[in-house]
């Protein structure tokens, strides 16, 4: 894939390392580190980009800096989208950080984001620039299946109200023999 350059900050290295393989690339190269006082530095050696949210973040965002190298575009695979269960106001004055991070993006020079399973489908409608929402659950569902002896007899539970819509849609999915 000519003209093609991958960067990872330092969340998901390994993830990051699998799709370049898939896509016979190697990652460009990136260092990151802190100063002294914790201050995150990127630095991209290319011409041509869920650990710590606020820092992976902060990475992403420094890292769309690559944009002055003129690709393009740039394109931010997102696998967990910072801050999205902060997507409404719970109280009076209290920010939607969603909205925020999804805007940062687009002014840092994202041209697209692509992320997946979002905690809400309306966080697709914070950002001024595309947002494709990719679905684990079919992938999650055939490695259950795979690997969970009598995995048509297991529970699947949720730590709260919007996984349980994810759980139940899971049920319903089985019932309708998903696979076959």
């Amino acid at each position: 894939m000519p003209n093609i350059v991958l960067l990872s900050g330092s969340s998901h290295q390994d993830r990051s390392q699998r799709v370049a393989g898939r896509l016979g690339l190697q990652l460009g190269k990136v260092v990151t580190e802190k100063f002294s006082n914790q201050e995150t530095s990127v630095e991209i050696g290319e011409s041509s980009g869920c650990g710590e949210v606020n820092d992976n973040l902060l990475e992403l965002l420094i890292m769309n800096a690559c944009k002055v190298a003129s690709p393009s575009r740039v394109t931010a695979v997102i696998l967990c989208f910072p801050h999205a269960r902060q997507d409404k106001k719970d109280k009076s004055h209290a920010p939607i950080s969603a909205k925020l991070t999804a805007h940062m993006l687009s002014v840092a020079g994202a041209d697209h984001i692509i992320t997946v399973d979002l905690h809400a489908s309306h966080l697709q409608g914070f950002s001024d620039i595309p947002v494709d929402n990719l679905y684990a659950e079919p992938v999650v569902l055939q490695w259950i299946r795979e690997n969970t002896a009598e995995w048509d007899n297991c529970i699947i539970v949720s730590p709260d109200a919007g996984g349980a819509k994810r759980v139940t849609s899971i049920q319903v999915s089985q019932s309708t023999d998903y696979f076959n």
